[in-house]
């Protein structure tokens, strides 16, 4: 069967991103859009619009127009928003680039996309420079200081207005995030102003009672990746809301920046909800702002969701998407009566889903698990210059396959399991690691947990746990734990700890690192 969204549709204007995002600044032009965490630095609404437009004028100045592409190589600070938003005005695109990447991804990024510019710090100068070189990008803007950059400071100067420009919202692009799909290398996912346009209103369409001109968000999120792009540096604008931004997440000093503050909405990744639910650094801090708290990008056991809720005494609730939707394909209203534990959310509105069974490709109905693809205004155009990954991804009908595997409820809610590819197979038998991880938090001695498949010559594979400890407790009685609360099948049959878990910059676990070790320590 097909499932339909339980909200009504959403008109979408015919209108480009930065004209609807950017539509409330003449309403509230002196009002903080953005406050750098720890400074207390601020821009205002006005601020931002103008710094959006003087950024475009200096760009079209420079030679840079309609399909050109900027890539903007920064942590979470207010001037990002002012560059994203100044390359969409003149018809330009945006590639988001984490900070973080050596030498060769970057210059990968920057060549995929052919980027004509780059903007980053000092600290990342050399690299930048070095990628841009490899990759033909030709003009480099540093924020502050830094040798052979041209100053950011400079694309400020400009008091003239950005030349115009006639954009097709439902075909040009706006920006191209990086994402590996359902599998593969990093992939150039093409976004067009429409889908953007569409995932605002879309989100809106839920009923975000809550998020309103009080409303103040942490963007602990790096903003180069979709979540921290659409729902924390730019809902808030479109919302008239306030953005307070941290370059970095360390526990100590995001609890202190939520205190000092005020924040009111926190959206996260399931790791930073697990510190909020078990860390003892949390009760030195007045939390008491916190409204609620929203978590995305994995999924977020039940237990770990209202233990979360009861110690900070706020709306915690779960989403679900994926870069290929410009963020989001379900949520869950900010209304304690329409929240699911365990559960992420409800179908955007505009949006189709349907349950596919992996082996025979036959629809399934509720409650089914399969794998989730869905349809919708919001989805990617496909892959940049790879047409074979789209295909595979995406189909005629504009059915978008997500890799994940899940079931939909009786009353529309959704439920993700895992991803196809990282399901176990024990005896031809189906085990999802994140249902065991979930098992494992809710033990009192354990701080954090990843499963994996390891190769077993009898089993095929069998479930493996790696975790991370806060109190005493052995590996046997850790599988004793989790085999009293799963069917035979899903047991825990290997333990080992460790220090940490590795996980991506937006608190996925990298399952893949962890297989490999695995593997090579098996000999496989």
């Amino acid at each position: 069967m097909i499932f339909s969204s339980r909200f009504a549709d959403v008109a979408i204007p015919d209108v480009p991103y930065h004209a609807l995002i950017l539509q409330s600044a003449a309403q509230v032009p002196d009002k903080p859009a953005f406050i750098d965490g720890p400074t207390g630095r601020t821009l205002t609404f006005a601020q931002v619009a103008d710094g959006a437009r003087r950024v475009a004028a200096a760009l079209a100045k420079r030679g840079f127009g309609k399909g050109d592409v900027l890539a903007i190589v920064l942590p979470n600070v207010p001037e990002y928003a002012l560059l994203f938003h100044g390359v969409l005005m003149v018809g330009g695109i945006v590639t988001t680039a984490n900070p973080l990447y050596t030498e060769e991804e970057l210059a990968y990024q920057l060549g995929g996309t052919r980027a004509k510019c780059v903007v980053t710090i000092a600290p990342f100068l050399d690299k930048v420079t070095a990628a841009a070189r490899r990759s033909g990008a030709t003009d480099i803007f540093v924020l502050g200081e830094g040798g052979g950059a041209t100053p950011f400071a400079e694309l400020l100067e400009d008091h003239g207005a950005p030349p115009a420009v006639r954009l097709d919202p439902a075909n040009d692009l706006a920006v191209l995030p990086f994402s590996s799909g359902t599998s593969g290398r990093p992939k150039a996912v093409m976004l067009t102003h429409r889908n953007l346009v569409a995932i605002t209103l879309q989100v809106d369409g839920i009923g975000v009672r809550q998020f309103d001109e009080t409303a103040r968000t942490l963007a602990i999120l790096p903003f180069f990746h979709i979540y921290g792009m659409v729902v924390l540096m730019n809902f808030p604008l479109y919302r008239k809301a306030s953005c307070v931004t941290l370059p970095r997440f360390e526990l100590e000093p995001f609890l202190q920046v939520i205190q000092d503050r005020k924040v009111t909405h926190l959206y996260l990744v399931p790791p930073i909800v697990i510190a909020l639910a078990k860390h003892p650094l949390v009760a030195r801090y007045d939390l008491s702002s916190v409204r609620l708290i929203n978590s995305g990008a994995a999924p977020l056991d039940e237990s770990v969701q209202n233990a979360t809720a009861q110690r900070l005494g706020a709306l915690v609730t779960q989403g679900y998407g994926m870069t290929e939707t410009s963020v989001a394909i379900a949520s869950t209203p900010d209304q304690p009566a329409l929240v699911r534990a365990g559960s992420s959310g409800l179908l955007l509105p505009n949006m189709q889903a349907k349950i596919v069974d992996p082996a025979s490709g036959a629809l399934l109905g509720p409650n089914e698990n399969g794998e989730i693809c869905v349809r919708g205004p919001n989805v990617m155009r496909g892959y940049l210059d790879s047409p074979q990954a789209t295909a595979e991804t995406l189909d005629a009908d504009g059915w978008l396959r997500t890799g994940d595997i899940g079931h939909i409820d009786d009353d529309g809610y959704f439920y993700v399991v895992d991803r196809v590819k990282e399901l176990i197979k024990y005896k031809g038998m189906q085990v999802a690691p994140s249902e065991l991880e979930g098992v494992l938090l809710a033990h009192p001695a354990i701080a954090d947990a990843a499963v994996i498949p390891s190769p077993d010559e009898a089993a095929g594979e069998i479930p493996k746990a790696f975790v991370v400890l806060k109190g005493e407790v052995g590996a046997q009685q850790i599988m004793d734990y989790v085999a009293e609360r799963v069917a035979p099948h899903k047991k825990i049959r290997a333990v080992e700890i460790v220090d940490q878990i590795p996980k991506s910059p937006t608190g996925k676990i990298l399952r893949r690192v962890l297989i490999e070790q695995e593997r090579s320590k098996k000999g496989v």
